[in-house]
Formats: structure tokens, sequence, C-alpha cells
């Protein structure tokens, strides 16, 4: 009999470890879903309402839990000192009610907020067809981002209004957590995987200074200041910074290749000499 029950339980666990082992490298390879549709589900506002559900759930039940306890102090308190307490014998009906109830209503309300929470995260999943995408590298202690033109910002991310943004993330040393509490969205930033989040900014706000990008995975000693900022320019003018930024970037990479083409021409003449 031990023996049957040795190899039942040691096939559970291989089936348990290796289950740990697949599921790490499944999802690495999992892409992200594109919406086909031309609404932006922006889940912000839907973060928004789950949090303002489950504050109110809580809340409630606390102000219940709180009005039946107090009744009952005051209901089965202590007339004098040497009053002994009788309480009355519940009946298995009674006892089984007072125990299923209240676990039946704590469970009803879990898994409404669970089922909620899984449809939003869901929704958040599916990216926009019409967006923009910017590469992010995270590491001590810095935000890189790199735009489709190769122009490079950090701890500033500059972005058009009304357009969805997409950050493709890694890492180029340890695990971070890129956070962005005005946009209700966080997701990790590891060595070795890309990962994804992406967010809608609807309103310019340049200047605003709640508008942070923050770290919230420790990450080591200085992890705090690990902070950057978003900065929603109008179309327009993005779209005039984004193009100066390319000039710049172009005529320095000429420039470099100006400066190494004459090095490498000095070195011929002077083999030559």
């Amino acid at each position: 009999m031990f023996k049957g029950f040795d190899s039942k339980r040691r096939g559970i666990l291989s089936t348990f470890l290796g289950f740990g082992i697949l599921l790490p490298q499944t999802s690495a390879s999992i892409a992200f879903e594109t919406s086909q549709s031309t609404t932006i589900n922006d889940p912000a506002p839907g973060f928004d309402e789950l949090w303002h559900t489950v504050m109110v759930d809580i809340s409630v039940m606390g102000v219940i839990f709180a009005a039946i306890t107090i009744y009952f102090m005051f209901k089965y308190r202590r007339k004098h000192p040497d009053q002994v307490g009788d309480a009355p014998k519940m009946s298995a009906a009674q006892a089984v009610g007072w125990a299923l109830i209240p676990a039946f209503i704590f469970m009803a309300d879990d898994f409404y907020l669970a089922a909620k929470g899984w449809q939003l995260w869901n929704k958040f999943r599916e990216v926009p067809a019409d967006r923009m995408e910017v590469k992010l590298e995270s590491g001590m202690y810095s935000w890189d981002y790199t735009y489709p033109n190769g122009v490079r910002t950090q701890n500033k991310l500059r972005v058009p209004a009304g357009k969805p943004i997409m950050l493709r993330m890694t890492s180029r040393d340890t695990i971070h957590s890129h956070y962005l509490a005005k946009y209700r969205v966080k997701e990790d930033s590891m060595p070795g995987r890309v990962t994804y989040l992406w967010f809608y900014p609807k309103e310019e706000d340049i200047g605003d200074r709640d508008n942070l990008v923050t770290c919230t995975e420790y990450c080591g000693v200085m992890h705090s200041y690990m902070v950057g900022r978003v900065e929603v320019m109008p179309a327009v003018e993005f779209m005039r910074w984004y193009k100066q930024e390319e000039s710049k970037l172009s005529q320095n990479n000429n420039n470099a290749e100006d400066n190494s083409t004459a090095t490498a021409t000095n070195i011929i003449l002077e083999q030559e000499v």
C-alpha cells in the first residue's frame, strides 16, 4: 500500500516539476494579441471602476460585521460580576447556516471580483492595431527608450496625444517593474525576455509633474531614484520634435562615419610613408 502511495506521490511531484519547467518557456514565447477593432478599449477606466467596487465591498462588509459585533457585545454582555454565560445550543441547521451563508456571500463576492479582474486583464492584453511602438531597456537606475527612427531618450518618454503607445521591454541587469500610475498599468521588465504594456494618453499634459514612471520592483540600493516622466505632446509638436531628433541623429551618424573614414585614411597614408 505504501509503495503505491509513494509512486503516486512521485508521479504528482514530477508532473508539477515538469509544469514548472515548461511554464517559463511557454510563457516566454507567448506573443501579444492585436485587436482588429478600430475602437480603442482603454483599460484605465475599468481599473478605476474595479478598485471602486472593491473599496465599496470592503466598506460595506466591514460596517456590517462591526454592527453585528457591537450588537452582540451589548446583547450578551455580563450583567453582574458573578454571571456565567449560558449560550443556547444551536441546531444542526443553525450551525450549518452560520457557517455556510457567510462563506457563500464572501466567495460569491470574491468570484465576482476575480471574474471582473480577469475580464479586464484580457481586455488590457489586446493591443490596438493603430499604435506607436517604443523599445524600453531598463537598468540600474534608468529607463532607456528607443523610438522607431532610432532616437533615444532616458527617463523621459515623449509621446503624442491621442495615440496608443506600446512599450516592448527588456532589462540589462535585473528585474524592474515599469509602473505608470496615471494610466493604471504596470509590467515587469526582465533580462532575457521581452514583455510589453500599452497605455492610451488621450490628452496633452506637458509639464505634469505627477505623470511619473516609477519602478515597483526592488532592484537595488538606489531603487527609489529610478524615476522617469511621461510627457504627452500635441501630435504636431511631437512630430516636429521627432523629425528634429531624427535629423540630429542622422547628422551625428554621418559625422561619425566621416571621422572614421578620415582616421582610416590617415592610417593608410602613415603606413605608405
